[in-house]
């Protein structure tokens, strides 16, 4: 999809794939929906929910993500307010139709996360029986401009239980260029471990992706049970003419067999003023390949020539 950044797809019971992304206004919340991810290149973008014209959530609607628990759906969102557009939070809305395109999308206030800080990106998992919200947040206890990766159990999917725990923060060089960002996790669990891509640096051609790594079993509430990977997982490719990839989303192909990962990518390096002005960062999607001690290999990102058209 052309000029949709932070995409998330998933795979409904229905047979459906569901997606939602960051539109280049960042003023609205759009869905689609289609039996094949080829299909929802084409398929009619559905805006559910618009800003608000002033006050809270009126500003930078950003990172949507859409997930079905307990018989309904829900939409996780970013968005700052007219009066101070910077200060962004997370928020919910709540569909109980069948079909999220369909049905009325309910506003279920802030998504509160113990402190009022710059927060954004929010997914949700499980693991077990047990619901976590992961999520990005300027720690209070730091006083510099950074963000962080924080985890913390779900009670309902409005609200969080206990104190969140922070699981990781920008200190190794590739994760501070530019800014110092960790943000939009991601969760893949398989092969007995949970698997948590985050973002990190400046939003142009230096944007990359981490991992995080836990025992399923470990208690994913104890930051000591995570394990940072070292290098970047996930990176530009000049050879391929695709910079900054990153804010990515899991889904897999039709019979779960087979997993694939969303992201978005620019296909030029070089970007005039802010990269957040630039509505070029496209949603692409590749699979994912698993090496014998059971941990994701998410290679290159493919260049536009090798992948079908949108």
């Amino acid at each position: 999809m052309l000029q949709r950044a932070d995409p998330q797809v998933m795979l409904h019971s229905d047979g459906y794939y569901y997606y939602t992304a960051t539109v280049p206004e960042y003023d609205r919340i759009e869905l689609r929906r289609a039996r094949t991810l080829d299909e929802l290149g084409k398929a009619e973008a559905k805006t559910v929910w618009r800003k608000h014209a002033s006050g809270e959530m009126a500003a930078h609607i950003w990172a949507p993500e859409i997930h079905f628990i307990d018989g309904k759906w829900y939409l996780y969102f970013t968005a700052g307010s007219s009066q101070k557009p910077w200060e962004i939070r997370l928020y919910v809305l709540e569909n109980a139709s069948a079909n999220p395109l369909a049905g009325s999308w309910t506003e279920r206030g802030q998504l509160k996360t113990g402190w009022e800080t710059f927060s954004l990106d929010a997914t949700t998992f499980t693991v077990g029986k047990q619901r976590y919200l992961a999520w990005t947040q300027r720690p209070p206890e730091i006083d510099k401009h950074i963000t962080a990766i924080y985890l913390a159990k779900m009670d309902t999917p409005l609200s969080i239980s206990g104190p969140a725990v922070m699981l990781s923060q920008p200190e190794l060089a590739w994760e501070k260029i530019g800014f110092d960002v960790n943000e939009a996790p991601a969760v893949l669990v398989k092969n007995g471990r949970v698997f948590m891509t985050y973002s990190a640096s400046k939003t142009d051609a230096n944007y990359v992706l981490g991992l995080l790594t836990a025992d399923a079993g470990a208690d994913l509430l104890d930051p000591a049970s995570w394990k940072k990977s070292p290098a970047p997982v996930f990176a530009s490719s000049e050879k391929n003419s695709q910079y900054g990839p990153g804010h990515n989303s899991f889904t897999t192909t039709p019979d779960g067999k087979v997993d694939i990962l969303v992201y978005h990518a620019r296909n030029y390096r070089d970007i005039k003023g802010d990269p957040l002005g630039d509505p070029n960062r496209h949603t692409r999607a590749q699979l994912i390949q698993w090496r014998a001690d059971g941990t994701p290999d998410f290679g290159t990102p493919e260049a536009d020539a090798a992948r079908p058209a949108n």
